[in-house]
C-alpha cells in the first residue's frame, strides 16, 4: 500500500530536524572544547601573533689565570636588531637611527646585508650602543618599525694582555656552520668558541640560553610584558682557571712587542704552561660580527700573518737545538763516547761539497760536551755518518719531534722528522745519500718542528727523561707514558753540556745567564736557516731555583738572526723575572 504524499513529507521533515539538531550539538561541543577545555592552548596560539620571543644568551664563564685574576670577562652591551618582516620603511628607519646614534646609514645598510639570515630572524645592525644613543632612540621609538635593542653579555679581554692565540675567540653561528659542523643547541647569531681555550672548553664556558617574552604592536614595537608566558632565565657558563701566570704573560708580550715569533714558559715537572705567546697578535673582536670588511682584509692580507698560531701551528727548522737528540742517539747506541773527538777547522769536506761550521775559524778538537756547548757543526757532520736515519727518527719522536704534544688546544701541527721511506719518496731511492744526513744532524734539511713541541722536548731534557703532558687547564692523564730509556751516564753528559752552553767561557748561550745565586740555568741556542729570508733565532733552556722550583723557556724569534745574541737575552729576562716571583712567594709563605 502506498504512503500518502503528506506522510512522506512529514518523515523527511523529521529527519531533517534531527540532522540539524545533531549538527548543533556537535557545534556546541566543539565550541565548548575550544572556549573552555582548550582555552589556554588557543589563547597562546592567538597571542603568538603579537607576542615576541627573544633568545637571551647566557653569560660565558670567565677565564682566569692561575692566581684567580680575570683574563677574559663579560660586560653588558646593547645591540640593535632589525626584523625584516616588520619593517615598513627601511630608509626612514636608517635615517632615524643614524641621526640618533651617529652611525652612518651606509654602515647600517651594510651590517644588515652582511648579517641577514631571514625576514623573521633579528638581524644585528649595530652593537656597543651607549646610554646616550639609546636615549635618543627611545625618543624616536614611535617612528621606527621592526627595530629592537637588547642588552647582551659581550666578551671583554684583559686591557693589557693579548694572548689571543691561546685564549681564542668567538664566532657568530651561520648556516654553513650548522650544516657542516653539526653544531647542536645553537641558533643563527649565537656566539661559539672558535679557537684556543674558548673552543677547547666551549661546552663548559657556554652556559644555557634563556628566553624572554614581550608584547609588540602592529609595527613590531615593544608594547608591554606578557603574563601568559614564563621567561626562561639563562644559566651562566662555568669559570675556567688556567695555568697562565699573568705577570709572566705580560712580560713576554712586552719582550715581543716589536718581534715576530713564539715563546712558551712552562713547568717541566708538571706540564703547566705559565705563558704562551704567538706574535704578532690580532684583535679578537674581528670575529664577533659588525667588523668592517676593510679591517678584516687588512688582517687576512697582512704579510706578518697575525692569524697564524706560531706556537702550535708554525713549522720551523730547529737548527742546533736538535743536537741533543743526535747526541743521545750517538751515546745510547755507543756510536761515540765522551772521549770520541772531531777536529773542527771551520768546515767539513764531504765528497765534492764543503759544509761550513758557524765559526769559520773552527773549534779545534772537540768532544760531545764541547760540541754541544760551542754548537760545533763539524763534530755532528762527522758523527752523524754513524747513525741510521730510521733509528734517529724513532729517537726524535721520543722527544716530541714529529709528534703532537696533545696540549689542550683545538689544533696542532705534528711537524716532520724524515726516515728512509720519506727521503726515497721525496728524492727517489738513489736521489739522496749520506750527505743529506749532514744537514739533518744540525736540525736543518727535512726536519720541521713547532715551538710547543720544543717546549715538551725541553721539559724532557730538564727532567732527565720524564714526559709530562703540557696543559693550560686540565692535565691529560696518560698512565702508559713511561720515563725514556736513556742511561744516567748519557743524561749526565747532556746536562753538563747544556750547563756549559750558559755558564762556560765558550758557551753560545752565555747571554741567557741571569747571574743569580742559587739559580742554575742550562740551555741551548740555535740559528736555523730560513729559505725565505733571515735566519730564525732559537733558545731552549731550563732554570732550577734553589732546588725548589723549575721552569723551562722556549724562545723563537723569526728572522731574528743568531740564537746566542738575539734569543738568549730574552730568556735571561724571563729567568730574572721568575726569580722575583719565587722570592715573593717565599716571603708570603714565611
Amino acid at each position: 500500500m502506498l504512503k500518502s504524499p503528506n506522510i512522506a513529507s512529514k518523515t523527511r521533515l523529521w529527519v531533517f530536524y534531527i540532522f540539524v539538531f545533531f549538527v548543533h550539538i556537535l557545534i556546541i561541543v566543539r565550541f565548548f572544547k575550544i572556549q573552555i577545555l582548550d582555552n589556554e592552548k588557543y589563547t597562546k596560539r592567538a597571542n603568538s601573533n603579537y607576542v615576541r620571543a627573544l633568545s637571551l644568551p647566557a653569560p660565558r664563564g670567565l677565564i682566569l689565570d692561575r692566581n684567580g685574576e680575570i683574563i677574559v670577562d663579560n660586560y653588558p652591551t646593547y645591540v640593535l636588531f632589525a626584523i625584516g618582516a616588520e619593517i615598513i620603511d627601511k630608509s626612514k628607519n636608517y635615517a632615524i637611527i643614524s641621526k640618533a646614534t651617529g652611525i652612518d646609514t651606509f654602515s647600517l645598510i651594510k651590517n644588515y646585508k652582511n648579517n641577514y639570515r631571514s625576514q623573521f630572524i633579528p638581524t644585528k645592525i649595530a652593537k656597543d650602543l651607549t646610554i646616550e644613543q639609546l636615549s635618543m632612540l627611545e625618543e624616536e621609538k614611535n617612528k621606527l618599525s621592526g627595530i629592537i635593542y637588547k642588552q647582551f653579555p659581550e666578551r671583554i679581554y684583559h686591557p693589557k694582555v693579548k694572548a689571543t692565540h691561546v685564549l681564542g675567540y668567538l664566532k657568530e653561528v651561520n648556516q654553513e656552520m650548522i650544516d657542516n659542523y653539526k653544531i647542536a643547541k645553537y641558533s643563527y647569531g649565537d656566539l661559539v668558541g672558535w679557537a684556543g681555550i674558548e673552543k677547547q672548553y666551549e661546552s663548559s664556558l657556554r652556559g644555557e640560553k634563556g628566553v624572554t617574552y614581550y608584547q609588540v604592536d602592529a609595527f613590531g614595537r615593544e608594547a608591554g610584558t606578557v603574563d601568559t608566558y614564563d621567561d626562561l632565565i639563562s644559566e651562566p657558563g662555568n669559570n675556567i682557571n688556567t695555568t697562565i701566570d699573568l705577570e709572566m704573560q705580560l712580560l713576554i708580550e712586552e719582550l715581543y712587542k716589536d718581534k715576530k715569533g713564539a715563546a712558551i714558559i712552562s713547568k717541566p715537572k708538571t706540564g703547566e704552561v705559565l705563558a704562551y705567546l704567538s706574535s704578532p697578535d690580532y684583535d679578537p673582536d674581528l670575529f664577533t660580527g659588525l667588523v668592517s670588511s676593510k679591517d678584516w682584509q687588512n688582517v687576512v692580507s697582512d704579510p706578518d700573518r697575525p692569524l697564524l698560531n706560531r706556537v702550535s701551528n708554525g713549522l720551523y727548522p730547529p737548527g742546533s737545538i736538535y743536537k741533543m737528540v743526535v747526541a743521545i742517539e750517538l751515546l745510547e747506541k755507543k756510536l761515540v763516547d765522551k772521549e770520541w773527538t772531531a777536529h773542527c777547522k771551520g768546515e767539513y769536506e764531504f765528497y765534492d761539497r764543503v759544509h761550513k761550521c758557524w765559526d769559520e775559524n773552527g773549534h779545534g778538537v772537540v768532544n760531545v760536551e764541547a760540541a754541544i756547548a760551542q754548537s760545533c757543526d763539524v763534530y755532528f757532520y762527522e758523527a752523524i755518518q754513524k747513525v741510521r736515519l730510521d733509528n734517529l727518527e724513532k729517537r726524535s719522536m721520543d722527544f716530541y719531534h714529529g709528534v703532537p704534544t696533545d696540549i689542550d688546544l683545538p689544533s696542532e701541527m705534528k711537524g716532520k722528522v724524515p726516515n728512509r721511506k720519506y727521503m726515497n719518496k721525496l728524492y727517489g731511492r738513489y736521489g739522496w745519500s749520506t750527505g743529506a744526513m749532514l744537514n739533518i744532524s744540525i736540525g736543518q734539511g727535512e726536519v720541521l718542528v713547532t715551538p710547543i713541541q720544543m717546549a715538551a722536548y725541553t721539559n724532557i731534557l730538564a727532567t732527565r727523561g720524564i714526559p709530562k703532558n703540557l696543559y693550560l687547564v686540565n692535565p691529560k692523564i696518560n698512565e702508559n707514558v713511561k720515563p725514556l730509556s736513556v742511561s744516567s751516564k748519557t743524561w749526565d753528559i747532556i746536562h753538563d753540556s747544556m750547563k756549559e752552553v750558559v755558564n762556560g767561557k765558550k758557551g753560545t748561550g752565555k747571554l741567557s745567564n741571569p747571574n743569580i745565586s742559587g739559580v742554575l740555568v742550562s740551555g741551548k741556542t740555535g740559528t736555523a736557516e730560513n729559505p725565505h729570508g733571515e735566519t730564525h733565532a732559537w733558545y731552549i733552556g731550563f732554570a732550577d731555583y734553589h732546588n725548589k722550583d723549575m721552569i723551562s723557556v722556549v724562545i723563537l724569534v723569526e728572522n731574528g738572526g743568531g740564537g746566542g745574541s738575539i734569543a738568549s737575552p730574552i730568556a735571561r729576562k724571563i729567568f730574572k723575572k721568575y726569580n722575583e716571583r719565587v722570592n715573593v712567594n717565599l716571603a708570603r709563605s714565611q
